[in-house]
């Protein structure tokens, strides 16, 4: 089999590149990326001594597709993953990237007949209908409830009949018009196709930043011993994630590559659902234990642009189409992550401290 995966040197484009290498050592595997994030460069000795070719290219660019060999699938996991890109200015970069680039990456897969699969994001869902979701505020943490205004949540969290009218942030609204138009590439031309709307993905060679990443930066700045801050929601560190290891994701990755026709046409909420989920006190908790370290924690009441208190991925239609489930939780990640801290200092310090 031959592989294109966009995004190619990135946090996920990397590690799913070098565990279908591992894998599948027989697969022809090429990683395509524009190198524009900081942290990239690392990746290219990886991919390299994991027998994976690097290609040098922007999906932004008709031109770079037309240099690439064909190939039986294409993953496509590029994107500005910023929930605040283009808020202070203006949205070409993201817009150019996030959905014209998608296009130029069906068409590449068009041409080549060749299966495509999206990874797409939980942000699609809009902010304001999951701010007015009933909840609880336990002591620790927000909680769904299952009495709700809207469909497609209840407790286990959001699932992928929650309603889609409203604002979702622009990055939200260029992973959610690139749905649109896979589903159409899919009816018409007949690609073969899934979409995977991620939740917070995390892991080792994530270089975690405020706006995305936070699990990485979390772990980062308590090993480094540097200061974070609870912002909204009071200040109290109660907003709630679920929490998808790089791993588990992975081995849903792998399973619809080998079964596509299983998953043809799918739109798939794929997260940590409630048993990978923490608050950001619970998860400085459990910092505090991997690490050993105490930091300061700022409380800043204001809610931040484009934030929402809770997110919970209801992974039930995933589970019954594959029988995938994720299987790390959040301590297991947090050790994981902390592990490649310690072994990987050196090059890590300047970007994540």
């Amino acid at each position: 089999m031959k592989l294109l995966i966009t995004g190619g040197a990135g946090f996920v484009g990397a590690s799913l590149a070098i565990s279908l290498k591992q894998h599948y050592p027989d697969y022809q595997i090429f990683a395509l990326d524009n190198l524009k994030r900081r942290g990239s460069e690392l990746s290219l000795s990886r991919l390299k001594a994991a027998g994976i070719e690097f290609l040098h290219g922007d999906i932004r660019s008709k031109e770079d597709f037309d240099a690439l060999p064909a190939v039986d699938t294409v993953i496509e996991a590029s994107a500005e993953p910023s929930v605040l890109a283009g808020l202070d200015g203006t949205p070409d970069y993201l817009i150019n990237t996030n959905l014209f680039g998608t296009v130029n990456c069906l068409n590449f897969a068009l041409k080549h007949k060749a299966n495509f699969i999206f990874l797409s994001t939980s942000r699609v869902y809009p902010i304001k209908t999951i701010e007015t979701l009933n909840f609880d505020e336990a002591d620790t943490r927000f909680v769904l409830t299952d009495e709700q205004p809207v469909p497609g949540v209840s407790s286990k969290g959001i699932a992928e009949d929650f309603p889609l009218t409203g604002a979702r942030s622009l990055y939200g609204t260029t992973k959610l018009a690139s749905e649109l138009l896979i589903q159409e590439y899919n009816e018409f031309y007949g690609l073969k196709t899934v979409i995977n709307r991620c939740g917070v993905i995390t892991g080792p060679w994530q270089m975690g930043k405020v706006d995305q990443g936070v699990m990485v930066l979390w772990i980062a700045k308590h090993f480094f011993e540097q200061q974070l801050a609870y912002i909204g929601y009071g200040g109290t560190g109660k907003q709630t994630r679920d929490m998808l290891h790089i791993a588990d994701l992975y081995r849903l990755i792998d399973w619809q590559l080998h079964n596509i026709d299983k998953v043809n046409g799918e739109i798939l909420n794929a997260g940590g659902g409630t048993q990978s989920s923490a608050s950001l006190q619970e998860l400085t908790k459990v910092c505090q234990e991997v690490t050993g370290k105490t930091i300061p924690i700022k409380e800043v009441t204001e809610n931040r642009a484009a934030d929402i208190r809770l997110y919970i991925t209801d992974n039930t239609k995933v589970t019954q189409l594959t029988g995938w489930e994720p299987k790390l939780g959040i301590r297991d990640i947090v050790s994981d992550i902390h592990e490649w801290l310690k072994e990987n200092r050196a090059a890590l310090e300047p970007i994540l401290k």
